[in-house]
């Protein structure tokens, strides 16, 4: 099979946790930067990176790469690539999104007008036609312009990848299901430890987690826009993905996740949420505040995103609320701690400085990943026995 190039966005600071997934998959990675990861793969790498992928937003075909300082060369540069090799005859194709960041092109409506009438002119000396009725599958492009350098990818996903089907409903300053997923790829944590989500809102880290115990592929009850892609890629690869996926769904397994918040009404949205998502019996949701956060084990997880006051009648309860938190930590005193938050005093308020801390871009807003390392439990006897 013909290899191509494959972009998978990500939030900026999960580069690594991408690139581990996508070989886990069995692709080759061919390129990590700031928010994405490229990936060699064939046609069918776009229905299984699709399906099973949990910390991407969405996979992008790569269509091309070209140097463009002037509308005149992002033009000509366009009018160069083979869009005949993607885009049917009755395709309808349009420059979806355009982002620009330290380049002399920087209107993202001017570049998206000017790529389309040059996708136009191309497929018109192809297709021997003056015009495009448009009425086949869609075919949206995405680009991205950094320091002149555009990438062109055709975007395959459609509904961006976050939106797995279950949240229907969501509590405020909700965090997607994707950065959710990556930040707990990003700990040690896995499912035969404890997880609790003291600020869980509408379920999404505990669901996410139970999803991931449960080897349950994020994406095997949901569409895909490259699905209806007749002329490229054969839906079998779709049908074997999520066959695939159905198949390595383990709902036996055992496990202590818990989710609590202080809104009752937000915890039936996480119960709700969580049966959509088939996971509802390996999860413990409860109605209770932070400062009652308490588990008589040891060794468990804490991963949460705890309110940071977007509104400014809620920065004044900030401080109270964090101190609450730390001692709760304190208690469980041989426990990690998670922590994303855009509040900049969570350290001074929790009582401790963080082991370690990453600065994560959650869309536009700068939070930061604050980690609070407990001690490694002691390895069970049989393994030491080994």
């Amino acid at each position: 099979m013909k290899m191509i190039e494959l972009v998978a966005p990500c939030h900026f600071g999960m580069e690594a946790v991408l690139k581990r997934e996508i070989l886990d998959l069995g692709y080759e990675i061919s390129q990590v930067e700031d928010g994405r990861v490229t990936f060699l793969g064939d046609l069918e790498a776009v229905a299984y990176a699709n399906v099973f992928l949990r910390t991407t937003e969405r996979i992008l075909i790569k269509v091309g790469k070209i140097h463009a300082e002037t509308f005149d060369e992002l033009f000509e540069g366009t009018k160069a690539l083979p869009w005949e090799d993607f885009i049917p005859e009755d395709g309808k194709f349009w420059v979806a999104k355009a982002n620009s960041i330290k380049s002399k092109l920087f209107s993202p409506s001017d570049i998206q007008s000017i790529m389309k009438k040059a996708m136009v002119e191309r497929l018109k000396t192809v297709y021997h036609r003056e015009r495009f009725e448009e009425t086949g599958a869609e075919y949206p492009i995405r680009v991205s312009i950094l320091k002149d350098e555009v990438l062109i990818g055709l975007d395959t996903s459609g509904v961006s990848l976050h939106k797995r089907g279950y949240r229907q409903m969501t509590a405020p300053a909700p965090i997607t299901e994707t950065l959710a997923s990556a930040l707990i790829l990003f700990t040690p944590w896995k499912k035969d430890r404890i997880l609790v989500d003291p600020f869980c809102g509408s379920g999404t880290f505990p669901i996410e987690a139970a999803m991931l115990a449960a080897n349950m592929a994020p994406g095997m009850k949901r569409h895909f826009l490259a699905e209806k892609w007749e002329n490229l890629i054969p839906i079998r690869h779709f049908q074997d993905a999520k066959e695939e996926a159905a198949d390595l769904v383990d709902l036996s397994v055992e496990t202590d996740i818990q989710g609590y918040d202080i809104d009752g009404e937000i915890i039936k949205a996480a119960r709700a949420n969580a049966k959509m998502a088939g996971v509802d019996h390996l999860i413990h949701f409860q109605q209770r505040p932070v400062s009652e956060l308490s588990h008589p084990k040891k060794y468990g997880f804490v991963i949460t995103n705890p309110p940071y006051g977007e509104r400014l009648e809620e920065k004044k309860n900030l401080p109270a609320l964090y101190k609450e938190m730390g001692d709760a930590f304190r208690r469980l005193d041989s426990w990690s701690e998670y922590v994303i938050t855009a509040y900049e005093d969570a350290e001074k308020y929790i009582g401790r400085k963080a082991d370690k801390n990453r600065k994560i871009y959650n869309g536009m807003m700068k939070t930061y990943f604050y980690q609070f390392l407990g001690p490694r439990p002691p390895k069970r006897k049989q393994e030491e026995n080994a």
